[in-house]
């Protein structure tokens, strides 16, 4: 009996020592982002649905290296001390080898250094400030790189957009964020370029519900273009303001608002004013629907299925340079990255050599589409300005 309950226990620990040592064969990867707190949080969701949707399509084809993959999450409820600690807590006792995230922008800034000290691949699907895959010092080794929209690539379409029109008479917000702030900065960039000069800049907190002050300034200052660079819920909150006042500029701003706070916060009536960017307006390809079929009932609203998209391409990106080094060591994979040797098929698009030592964003201003919102759909929009615009009117 004594041997019999040894041999018992002998098989039950080594069988628990296996297990053990499968699980730890895993490859990690993590997102870092908000989940709950800001009007954002519902694109952190969708994006963490789509970096989940493509490791199970990973997984179920063998997996990365005889590996599988496996997701860890962190919610930084839009904090960025909060994201700070995420960020080392993912990379120091989670051992991940990538990093997906952050929803705010903001947030990428306040911890963009970690990766890039520590040599973990960043891969960004949602935070659109045009910063974040800066290196952090000239011909630094850059470990920042995205997936997703780009602050200053918007801001080039819809700037030119504004020109074409021919109108002088511009106005520049922007929220009092790190994402508002850099996108106004942008704004203000490249308005230069194209030999334009606002009449007024004027900003508002993300929380505030009415800005007829600020509007008020532009309408006395005779602007008829108004630039806004935003979250959802604030842009929802001017275009009410703009309805006290019976002040309708037209209004170009950040592709925010396609989220539903947004059209939560305008209404129906007043959603279709603004006139901003997107990686897509609906499915359009087979396999966009067919990830949108399987996904579309775990989303807050339809609109927020480009962000699956960006974290099912993204995670595919990862996958793919980890395949080519042989190695999950972050420095082997930075530079896989930067070196794909060959395409990947997304779901946005086919990837072909998408990155390099300096390039690190995966989608750029000819990937985007202009879109408004009618009823309570999202739409493409197009008019005589957006069918005369080339690639040389955007500049940066």
């Amino acid at each position: 009996m004594k041997i019999s309950s040894l041999f018992k226990r002998t098989i039950l620990a080594a069988g628990l020592v296996v297990a053990s040592l499968a699980q730890a064969q895993d490859i990690k990867l993590g997102f870092n982002g908000d989940l709950s707190a800001s009007p954002s949080a519902q694109s952190g969701k969708a994006g963490v649905i789509g970096i989940q949707a493509a490791i199970d399509d990973i997984n179920a084809a063998g997996g990365v290296l005889g590996r599988k993959l496996t997701l860890v999450i962190r919610d930084d409820q839009s904090q960025p001390p909060k994201s700070i600690q995420n960020m080392s807590d993912l990379i120091d006792n989670e051992k991940v080898v990538a990093v997906f995230g952050p929803t705010n922008s903001g947030n990428a800034l306040a911890w963009k250094h970690i990766p890039n000290q520590k040599k973990v691949v960043s891969m960004g699907m949602i935070g659109s400030g045009t910063d974040i895959t800066k290196p952090m010092s000239p011909g630094a080794d850059n470990y920042m790189f995205r997936v997703s929209m780009v602050d200053r690539e918007q801001v080039a379409v819809l700037v030119a957009y504004a020109a074409k029109m021919g109108t002088k008479k511009i106005g520049l917000m922007g929220e009092t964020t790190g994402y508002g702030q850099g996108g106004l900065k942008d704004l203000e960039d490249i308005t230069k370029l194209h030999g334009l000069t606002p009449l007024a800049t004027e900003k508002f907190g993300v929380s505030d519900t009415d800005m007829s002050s600020q509007l008020n300034k532009m309408k006395a200052a005779g602007v008829d273009t108004v630039l806004v660079w935003a979250q959802g819920t604030p842009i929802g909150q001017l275009v009410r303001s703009m309805e006290k006042i019976n002040y309708f500029p037209t209004l170009l701003s950040s592709w925010a608002a396609d989220n539903i706070t947004f059209f939560d916060a305008a209404g129906k009536n007043l959603a279709s004013k603004p006139i901003f960017m997107r990686t897509l307006v609906n499915p359009s390809t087979p396999a966009q629907q067919k990830l949108y079929d399987r996904t579309a009932s775990k989303l807050a609203a339809p609109s927020a299925f480009p962000f699956v998209i960006h974290g099912y391409d993204a995670t595919l990106l990862v996958a793919a340079a980890i395949r080519q080094a042989g190695s999950t060591d972050g420095d082997k994979v930075r530079q896989a990255l930067e070196s794909l040797n060959a395409p990947v098929v997304g779901v946005r698009k086919t990837y072909d050599k998408p990155f390099s030592k300096t390039q690190h964003e995966g989608l750029t201003a000819a990937d985007l589409a202009f879109v408004r919102w009618s009823e309570d759909k999202l739409v493409p929009h197009s008019d005589s300005i957006t069918k005369s615009l080339t690639a040389a009117d955007f500049k940066r």
